[in-house]
């Protein structure tokens, strides 16, 4: 008897082990020090002063958001979001980032809205941002970016709303937003921006971006000093006719493009945010090849012809034939004026040389009518 009691006591403590064992991984699976509501399925780690990243691979199965707002995050490795497909959000606010990985979110396709806000970033590789093809909002305000390189932004097509407040650029290239389909909310102030011929193919995406019903926030130009204070937007488009004399006097639209020669045109993606040189990579002749990395030496850009300026021709001819036709209309109109003056002179003097006449005319009845009363009497 005792040795079945035992026995029923070892299965018994066995049991409970087991339960035990299945019940600690769900208890211990939240990285420490973040806090998880396993209810929202979020991940809250910011304020507490990390300096490397808790180890995500305890994270809640399932887990959609993870912040890590507010801490000192200098650096990310390459795999620090690795196997995470399904985040959908993902705050890294208020820290010091200044160099980010290429494909550093390669893994999170589901990642919906992305925050990078106040960092230290100065440079972005432009496969920063593979993999996330449904990112729909993007926060890099508060930077030190100078520039958005070509193709950062070329598989971001869901993306709906950015901000590029606060950074130190300049000028944007029309090229690197052209995939932004379905951008609707884009937001470009408090950067020093120079309202020169490099923004004048931006000006027109964005006015293109305000006629499909996107909104854009104040681009105030601080050079050049004639337009210092003012909105890029509400400068008129023929104060950039200069930049295509520029263009023709620098040879931007080639001779052998006039001459119709077949001289193949620059592509987009290569070539550098100023449009000048070919983009050089770290990579070989095979892949820098693939990736159209590298443009014929004798190849020739084709110069942009906006809307806007073609509108403004037309409205110059209107207005030209407009001007026309009341031109031909007051001369018209001053030839029937000289005429009708004519034709009026012209009967003063008819009726200047009757006037004599009448007054024979009259003589003579008064003759009459004294003779009758004469005869009277």
């Amino acid at each position: 008897m005792e040795t079945v009691g035992s026995r029923e006591e070892e299965r018994l403590f066995l049991c409970v082990l087991c339960m035990l064992a299945t019940l600690l991984p769900a208890a211990s699976s939240c990285p420490p020090p973040c806090l998880c509501d396993s209810d929202r399925l979020l991940v809250d780690c910011g304020g507490r002063g990390l300096s490397s990243l808790p180890p995500l691979h305890l994270l809640p199965p399932g887990s959609r958001s993870l912040l890590l707002a507010n801490n000192k995050l200098a650096s990310l490795g390459a795999s620090a979001f690795a196997n995470l497909s399904s985040l959908e959000e993902l705050d890294l606010s208020n820290n010091y980032l200044d160099n980010l990985p290429a494909g550093l979110f390669r893994d999170m396709s589901n990642l919906t809205r992305l925050t990078l806000h106040n960092n230290s970033l100065t440079v972005m590789d432009r496969d920063l941002f593979q993999g996330i093809g449904a990112l729909q909002s993007l926060d890099l305000s508060l930077n030190g970016l100078s520039s958005v390189p070509l193709g950062l932004l070329d598989e971001l097509q869901s993306l709906r709303w950015l901000s590029l407040a606060g950074n130190r650029l300049h000028g944007l290239e029309r090229a690197a937003f052209e995939p932004l389909a379905n951008l609707q909310h884009l937001e470009l102030g408090h950067n020093p921006w120079e309202c020169d011929c490099n923004l004048r193919d931006f000006k027109h995406w964005m006015e293109w971006l305000l006629y499909r019903g996107g909104k854009v926030d104040a681009v105030e130009c601080t050079l050049p000093k004639d337009l210092r204070g003012r909105d890029i937007r509400g400068v008129p488009v023929e104060m950039f006719n200069y930049c295509l004399q520029l263009e023709d006097e620098n040879g931007g639209g080639g001779e052998g493009s006039r001459s119709g020669q077949g001289v193949p045109p620059c592509s987009k993606n290569a070539l550098n945010p100023s449009g000048a040189t070919p983009i050089t990579d770290n990579t070989d002749d095979s892949s820098s090849n693939a990736r159209g990395g590298e443009a014929p030496s004798d190849c020739v850009r084709t110069r942009y012809r906006p809307v806007s300026v073609r509108r403004a021709i037309g409205t110059v001819v209107i207005a030209g034939v407009v001007c026309g036709i009341v031109c031909i209309m007051m001369v018209a109109a001053a030839a029937y004026g000289c005429i009708y003056a004519s034709l009026m002179a012209k009967y003063q003097r008819e009726l200047k040389k009757r006037q004599p006449l009448m007054g024979d005319g009259d003589g003579d009845g008064d003759d009459r009518e004294d003779k009758q009363i004469s005869s009277v009497a």
